[in-house]
Protein backbone atom coordinates (compact mmCIF):
# COMPACT_ATOMS: atom_id res chain seq x y z
CA UNK A 1 0.00 0.00 0.00
CA UNK A 2 1.58 3.56 -0.40
CA UNK A 3 2.17 5.36 2.26
CA UNK A 4 0.82 8.55 0.99
CA UNK A 5 -2.43 8.04 -0.98
CA UNK A 6 -3.45 4.52 -0.08
CA UNK A 7 -2.89 3.06 -3.79
CA UNK A 8 -2.83 -0.10 -4.29
CA UNK A 9 0.08 0.25 -6.84
CA UNK A 10 2.60 -2.65 -6.78
CA UNK A 11 6.18 -3.46 -7.71
CA UNK A 12 6.02 -1.70 -11.22
CA UNK A 13 6.54 2.23 -9.56
CA UNK A 14 10.31 3.41 -9.94
CA UNK A 15 12.06 3.97 -6.73
CA UNK A 16 13.38 6.93 -6.22
CA UNK A 17 16.85 8.17 -6.26
CA UNK A 18 18.67 9.16 -3.34
CA UNK A 19 21.35 11.22 -2.61
CA UNK A 20 23.31 12.17 0.19
CA UNK A 21 24.72 15.64 0.64
CA UNK A 22 28.14 15.72 2.29
CA UNK A 23 31.80 17.79 2.88
CA UNK A 24 33.46 16.16 5.98
CA UNK A 25 33.58 19.88 6.69
CA UNK A 26 30.75 21.79 8.41
CA UNK A 27 29.95 25.39 7.70
CA UNK A 28 30.07 24.63 3.80
CA UNK A 29 26.10 25.13 3.20
CA UNK A 30 25.22 21.44 2.77
CA UNK A 31 21.90 22.37 4.64
CA UNK A 32 21.24 24.84 2.37
CA UNK A 33 22.01 22.86 -0.63
CA UNK A 34 19.60 20.19 0.28
CA UNK A 35 16.50 22.59 0.90
CA UNK A 36 17.73 24.29 -1.98
CA UNK A 37 17.63 21.39 -4.37
CA UNK A 38 14.53 20.02 -2.70
CA UNK A 39 12.50 22.95 -3.55
CA UNK A 40 13.82 23.39 -6.96
CA UNK A 41 13.24 19.77 -8.08
CA UNK A 42 9.55 19.97 -6.27
CA UNK A 43 8.88 23.54 -8.07
CA UNK A 44 9.79 20.86 -11.28
CA UNK A 45 6.98 18.91 -10.58
CA UNK A 46 9.29 16.32 -8.72
CA UNK A 47 8.25 14.73 -5.48
CA UNK A 48 10.92 15.46 -3.02
CA UNK A 49 11.85 14.54 0.74
CA UNK A 50 14.81 15.97 2.19
CA UNK A 51 15.93 14.23 5.24
CA UNK A 52 18.06 15.68 8.12
CA UNK A 53 20.01 13.45 9.11
CA UNK A 54 22.30 15.40 12.23
CA UNK A 55 20.48 14.04 15.09
CA UNK A 56 21.06 16.20 17.72
CA UNK A 57 21.39 18.86 15.69
CA UNK A 58 18.76 19.68 13.30
CA UNK A 59 18.42 22.29 11.24
CA UNK A 60 16.89 21.86 8.12
CA UNK A 61 13.58 22.04 9.83
CA UNK A 62 14.35 25.86 10.49
CA UNK A 63 15.66 26.26 7.02
CA UNK A 64 12.43 25.28 5.52
CA UNK A 65 10.05 27.21 7.97
CA UNK A 66 8.75 24.01 9.41
CA UNK A 67 10.40 24.11 12.93
CA UNK A 68 6.92 25.01 14.88
CA UNK A 69 5.17 21.36 12.95
CA UNK A 70 7.98 18.69 14.22
CA UNK A 71 5.92 15.90 15.73
CA UNK A 72 7.48 12.76 15.27
CA UNK A 73 11.14 12.88 13.53
CA UNK A 74 13.52 10.17 11.72
CA UNK A 75 14.61 8.44 15.02
CA UNK A 76 10.91 8.04 16.05
CA UNK A 77 10.46 6.17 12.73
CA UNK A 78 13.29 4.00 13.04
CA UNK A 79 12.45 2.92 16.28
CA UNK A 80 8.60 2.04 15.37
CA UNK A 81 6.96 4.83 17.33
CA UNK A 82 5.52 6.50 14.67
CA UNK A 83 4.24 5.37 11.12
CA UNK A 84 6.80 6.76 8.49
CA UNK A 85 3.78 9.13 6.98
CA UNK A 86 3.44 10.88 10.70
CA UNK A 87 6.67 11.86 10.79
CA UNK A 88 7.27 13.51 7.18
CA UNK A 89 6.37 17.16 7.21
CA UNK A 90 4.91 18.78 3.70
CA UNK A 91 6.08 21.73 3.12
CA UNK A 92 4.27 25.37 2.78
CA UNK A 93 5.39 26.26 -0.19
CA UNK A 94 4.72 23.23 -2.38
CA UNK A 95 2.95 19.83 -2.48
CA UNK A 96 5.58 18.00 -3.87
CA UNK A 97 8.12 18.83 -1.07
CA UNK A 98 8.36 16.91 2.12
CA UNK A 99 10.75 17.09 5.30
CA UNK A 100 11.63 14.02 7.90
CA UNK A 101 13.56 15.75 10.16
CA UNK A 102 16.17 14.73 12.96
CA UNK A 103 15.57 14.01 16.59
CA UNK A 104 16.78 17.01 18.57
CA UNK A 105 17.08 15.27 21.75
CA UNK A 106 18.73 11.68 20.88
CA UNK A 107 22.35 11.07 20.94
CA UNK A 108 23.89 10.71 17.17
CA UNK A 109 24.23 6.44 17.59
CA UNK A 110 20.84 6.07 19.24
CA UNK A 111 20.35 4.81 15.44
CA UNK A 112 22.77 2.71 12.95
CA UNK A 113 23.45 1.96 9.37
CA UNK A 114 21.06 -0.94 8.99
CA UNK A 115 18.13 1.55 10.62
CA UNK A 116 18.70 4.47 8.70
CA UNK A 117 18.59 2.58 5.56
CA UNK A 118 15.46 0.72 6.64
CA UNK A 119 14.13 4.10 7.05
CA UNK A 120 14.55 5.73 3.78
CA UNK A 121 13.68 2.17 1.83
CA UNK A 122 10.31 3.11 3.59
CA UNK A 123 10.10 6.24 1.39
CA UNK A 124 11.58 5.28 -1.79
CA UNK A 125 8.34 4.65 -3.54
CA UNK A 126 7.08 7.93 -2.99
CA UNK A 127 9.31 9.75 -3.84
CA UNK A 128 11.22 10.37 -6.94
CA UNK A 129 14.22 11.92 -5.14
CA UNK A 130 15.54 11.95 -1.51
CA UNK A 131 17.95 13.98 -0.71
CA UNK A 132 19.65 13.54 2.96
CA UNK A 133 21.51 16.48 4.85
CA UNK A 134 24.80 14.34 6.27
CA UNK A 135 26.10 15.90 9.16
CA UNK A 136 29.75 17.46 9.05
CA UNK A 137 32.22 14.83 10.14
CA UNK A 138 33.21 11.09 8.92
CA UNK A 139 31.84 9.19 12.28
CA UNK A 140 28.57 7.66 12.66
CA UNK A 141 26.07 10.47 11.82
CA UNK A 142 27.96 10.41 8.11
CA UNK A 143 27.92 6.69 8.05
CA UNK A 144 24.17 6.54 8.54
CA UNK A 145 22.80 9.19 5.96
CA UNK A 146 25.50 7.19 3.12
CA UNK A 147 23.53 3.73 4.07
CA UNK A 148 20.97 4.67 2.49
CA UNK A 149 22.24 6.46 -0.72
CA UNK A 150 23.39 5.77 -4.53
CA UNK A 151 24.12 8.73 -5.04
CA UNK A 152 26.20 12.04 -3.44
CA UNK A 153 26.96 15.62 -3.36
CA UNK A 154 30.12 16.91 -2.47
CA UNK A 155 29.03 20.28 -1.19
CA UNK A 156 33.11 22.14 -0.38
CA UNK A 157 33.73 25.95 -0.67
CA UNK A 158 37.03 26.95 -2.92
CA UNK A 159 39.44 26.76 0.31
CA UNK A 160 42.29 24.65 1.09
CA UNK A 161 40.83 23.68 4.07
CA UNK A 162 37.51 22.55 2.96
CA UNK A 163 39.18 20.69 -0.01
CA UNK A 164 41.23 18.57 1.88
CA UNK A 165 38.13 17.13 3.77
CA UNK A 166 36.13 16.73 0.85
CA UNK A 167 39.25 14.71 -0.30
CA UNK A 168 38.67 12.46 2.17
CA UNK A 169 34.95 12.23 2.00
CA UNK A 170 35.97 11.42 -1.48
CA UNK A 171 37.83 8.25 -0.95
CA UNK A 172 35.20 6.98 1.93
CA UNK A 173 32.42 7.51 -0.66
CA UNK A 174 34.25 5.17 -3.18
CA UNK A 175 34.56 2.67 -0.64
CA UNK A 176 31.13 2.62 -0.45
CA UNK A 177 30.64 2.88 -4.37
CA UNK A 178 28.60 6.03 -4.07
CA UNK A 179 28.98 7.74 -7.04
CA UNK A 180 29.95 11.64 -6.20
CA UNK A 181 29.38 15.09 -8.33
CA UNK A 182 30.85 18.09 -6.98
CA UNK A 183 29.33 21.37 -6.17
CA UNK A 184 31.54 24.23 -5.73
CA UNK A 185 29.33 26.25 -3.03
CA UNK A 186 30.28 30.52 -1.98
CA UNK A 187 32.59 31.14 -5.38
CA UNK A 188 33.57 34.74 -5.63
CA UNK A 189 34.92 35.18 -9.09
CA UNK A 190 36.13 38.48 -7.97
CA UNK A 191 38.26 37.31 -5.72
CA UNK A 192 38.91 34.20 -8.29
CA UNK A 193 40.10 36.94 -10.95
CA UNK A 194 42.54 38.73 -8.39
CA UNK A 195 44.18 35.35 -7.73
CA UNK A 196 42.78 34.95 -4.10
CA UNK A 197 40.54 32.57 -3.90
CA UNK A 198 40.98 28.93 -6.02
CA UNK A 199 39.26 28.89 -9.15
CA UNK A 200 36.74 25.97 -10.12
CA UNK A 201 39.01 24.12 -12.52
CA UNK A 202 41.52 24.36 -9.37
CA UNK A 203 38.96 22.81 -7.42
CA UNK A 204 38.24 19.88 -10.01
CA UNK A 205 41.44 18.82 -10.55
CA UNK A 206 42.46 18.36 -7.23
CA UNK A 207 39.25 16.44 -6.66
CA UNK A 208 39.32 15.08 -9.35
CA UNK A 209 35.09 14.22 -9.01
CA UNK A 210 32.56 15.60 -11.97
CA UNK A 211 31.15 18.95 -11.41
CA UNK A 212 27.67 19.14 -11.22
CA UNK A 213 27.23 22.78 -10.63
CA UNK A 214 28.47 26.07 -9.01
CA UNK A 215 27.00 28.37 -6.90
CA UNK A 216 28.12 31.75 -6.17
CA UNK A 217 28.16 33.58 -3.09
CA UNK A 218 24.74 35.51 -2.67
CA UNK A 219 23.61 37.65 0.42
CA UNK A 220 19.92 36.50 -0.74
CA UNK A 221 20.72 32.78 0.82
CA UNK A 222 21.11 34.47 3.87
CA UNK A 223 17.97 36.27 3.75
CA UNK A 224 16.45 32.90 2.29
CA UNK A 225 17.57 31.29 5.41
CA UNK A 226 16.49 33.33 8.18
CA UNK A 227 12.94 34.15 6.59
CA UNK A 228 12.66 30.24 6.37
CA UNK A 229 12.28 30.02 2.42
CA UNK A 230 14.44 28.27 0.07
CA UNK A 231 16.56 30.64 -2.29
CA UNK A 232 15.27 28.62 -5.16
CA UNK A 233 12.06 30.60 -4.73
CA UNK A 234 13.66 33.59 -5.46
CA UNK A 235 14.34 34.02 -9.13
CA UNK A 236 16.39 36.99 -9.03
CA UNK A 237 19.17 35.35 -7.04
CA UNK A 238 22.32 34.19 -8.73
CA UNK A 239 22.38 31.04 -5.83
CA UNK A 240 18.59 30.32 -6.64
CA UNK A 241 19.31 29.97 -10.47
CA UNK A 242 22.35 28.42 -9.77
CA UNK A 243 20.22 25.73 -7.68
CA UNK A 244 17.98 25.30 -9.64
CA UNK A 245 19.85 24.67 -13.09
CA UNK A 246 21.52 21.60 -10.69
CA UNK A 247 18.15 20.27 -9.86
CA UNK A 248 17.59 20.10 -13.53
CA UNK A 249 20.69 18.42 -14.21
CA UNK A 250 19.77 15.55 -11.25
CA UNK A 251 16.42 15.50 -13.21
CA UNK A 252 18.15 14.63 -16.13
CA UNK A 253 18.41 17.11 -18.49
CA UNK A 254 21.74 17.91 -20.40
CA UNK A 255 22.80 21.25 -19.57
CA UNK A 256 26.10 22.30 -20.32
CA UNK A 257 28.67 23.45 -17.58
CA UNK A 258 29.74 27.05 -18.17
CA UNK A 259 33.25 27.25 -18.90
CA UNK A 260 34.79 29.16 -15.24
CA UNK A 261 38.03 28.78 -16.69
CA UNK A 262 40.27 31.25 -14.38
CA UNK A 263 44.24 32.44 -15.53
CA UNK A 264 46.60 32.53 -12.83
CA UNK A 265 44.14 32.12 -9.87
CA UNK A 266 44.97 30.82 -6.35
CA UNK A 267 46.39 27.71 -6.28
CA UNK A 268 48.74 28.86 -8.65
CA UNK A 269 50.41 31.04 -6.65
CA UNK A 270 49.59 28.57 -3.71
CA UNK A 271 51.63 25.76 -5.95
CA UNK A 272 54.56 27.90 -6.50
CA UNK A 273 54.61 28.86 -2.64
CA UNK A 274 55.36 25.73 -1.92
CA UNK A 275 57.21 24.61 -4.79
CA UNK A 276 55.15 22.03 -6.73
CA UNK A 277 54.80 24.20 -9.71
Amino acid sequence: MSLMNGSSEKGSKKLGEVYVVTSGKGGVGKTTVTASLGAALAMRGKRTLVVDADIGLRNLDVILGLENRVVFNLVDVAKRVCKPTQAIIKSKKSNNLYLLPASQTDEKDVVNEDDFRKVINHYKREFQFIIIDSPAGIEQGFKNACAGAEKALIVTNPEVSSIRDADRVVGLLASMNIDPRLIVNRIDFNMVRRGDMLSVSDVQEILGVPLIGVVERDEEVIVAANTGEPVSYNDKSMAGKAFSTIARRMAGEEIPIENFDSRGGFWDRLSRRFGVA
